[in-house]
């Protein structure tokens, strides 16, 4: 006999899991169909971003980021190490208890909201009465039924076209994270956040990468200052990147990976790799749906198609997160999860897209929230700019890292903050402040007028929207 329910979740990543989390807060009977498993078969909740991108991808970051400071760094405080070395199995085994921690603590989370957990592949069986039948293969061998029902199936790595991943030689992010010995020489298709992030971890463990971008602007989504001071950040620490480029064959063999490609002069190129990362974008996840079979409509990219309230085609089904347009960020999902389960609950959701902060975890760390400055002179936006320089930052001194800047954009009449971009350290936490002076659409006034504490890297927030106004302090 089927299980009822208000709500069933399929897909337990950032935007399923927190979504079945906040409608049982709300009073729901909720449950969540999720089929990612442990290597021993355990469910492993948690999507893309716990088990093989957000949070892994952010422990090697952090452990090669001690190894090259232990390495490279140390000795510039007055700490002598000798004979460091790499024990790459226990840094993995690392990331790996790191992720295990996350996938227990949202199993922990649903029992303590008393949400049902079904291990399994989610599907939709047909319209019944009493909403939506859902159909649970795998472990857990259920049927469902459902008054509302949220696809939260996320995305997959997009594969070069011919070139399958094999997680041996040719890597999505997933094998990226476990490669097993430190390659001598590693390439990188793609400099979006993926390859760049991993494409240092491997860097700083002792790999030779080269990074291979299609576009003739590298970081084309981010501010082109920002990106520009990126770049030479990037280069001087060793990674090779080129842009402009053009893929034209991809041999593998037992050795690893040979490439020919154009660069963006024209000029033909060989590249020989022990393995290849390739990083081109995701796709979203919407195979084992059985979605045809019930009407599910898709839109002409192949994503689930919603409304601007995340509603489908279908009612009282909704989609939310990689599967449906706008950013493939975890925190964009959660947004959109916990806007779903209010709308159901007949309250107001919202998710305001022009606030959505985008990070990229290298070192120096890139952030940056609403429009860059190729964006407001495209939209013809009055507009006033002020920058302040890490390097003149005492915080910044005291940690050795003054790479960077923030950069403050301010409607030029009403002073309305339309955009902050932030390169440097522990920038991708030094963006909520900006975060949360646009979501209350104030004015780079306001942040110069709130005191901050010194000596602290927000300083140079506070700075920057100083400079909106040319009366810096510091620099």
């Amino acid at each position: 006999m089927a299980k009822q329910f208000d709500l069933v979740v399929i897909g337990a990543g950032p935007g399923g899991y927190i979504a079945a989390i906040r409608a049982a807060q709300l009073g729901m009977t909720v449950a969540c169909v999720d089929a990612a498993s442990t290597a021993d078969g355990k469910p492993a909740p948690g999507g893309t971003c716990t088990n093989v991108g957000c949070i892994p991808s952010k422990a090697l970051l952090q452990s090669s980021e001690h190894y090259e400071q232990a390495k490279e760094h140390f000795e510039d405080h007055g700490i002598e190490v000798k004979g460091v070395s790499l024990k790459l199995d226990k840094l993995l085994a690392r990331k790996n208890t790191v992720v295990k921690q996350n996938n227990d603590g949202i199993l922990y989370l649903f029992k303590k909201n008393k949400i049902s957990f079904f291990h399994g592949t989610g599907a939709f069986s047909s319209k019944v009465d009493g909403g939506w039948s859902i159909k649970v293969e795998g472990k857990d061998e259920e049927e469902l039924v459902a008054k509302h029902v949220v696809v939260a199936t996320g995305s997959t790595p997009r594969q070069l076209p011919g070139l399958e991943f094999d997680e041996t030689t040719v890597l999505s992010n997933d094998g990226a994270l476990s490669i097993p010995s430190v390659p001598k020489k590693l390439g990188v298709i793609g400099a979006g956040v993926i390859g760049l992030e991993l494409g240092s971890v491997w860097r700083r463990l002792g790999a030779e990468v080269t990074v291979l971008e299609a576009m003739p602007d590298f970081l084309a989504v981010a501010d082109q200052q920002v990106a520009k001071e990126a770049l030479k950040a990037f280069t001087k620490q060793g990674l090779k990147i080129e842009t402009g480029v053009k893929i034209d064959e991809v041999k593998t063999s037992s050795k690893g990976v040979s490439l020919e490609y154009t660069d963006a002069k024209g000029e033909e190129h060989k590249l020989s790799v022990d393995k290849l990362i390739v990083s081109i974008g995701r796709v979203p996840n919407v195979q084992g749906l059985n979605g045809e079979a019930v009407g599910l409509k898709l839109d002409e990219r192949g994503f689930i198609a919603v409304d601007d309230e995340c509603r489908t085609n279908l009612p009282n089904v909704w989609a939310v997160g990689d599967v449906v347009r706008g950013p493939m960020l975890a925190h964009k999902a959660e947004s959109e999860g916990v806007a779903v389960a209010e709308r159901i609950a007949g309250q107001y959701g919202d998710v305001n897209f022009d606030t959505i902060p985008s990070v990229i975890y290298t070192s120096p760390e890139i952030a940056w929230v609403g429009r860059n400055e190729q964006q407001l002179k495209k939209d013809g936006v009055a507009y006033k700019a002020g920058s302040f320089p890490f390097m003149a930052n005492g915080r910044a001194r005291a940690l050795g890292d003054t790479t960077g800047f923030v950069k403050i954009l301010a409607d030029a009449k009403t002073d309305e903050v339309l955009g902050v971009h932030i390169i440097g350290p522990t920038a991708s936490e030094l963006i909520a402040e900006a975060v949360t002076i646009m979501e209350f659409r104030g004015a780079a006034e306001d942040i110069a007028r709130i005191c901050h504490a010194h000596p602290t890297l927000s300083e140079a927030v506070k700075e920057a929207a100083l400079a909106v106004d040319k009366r810096t302090l510091n620099f």
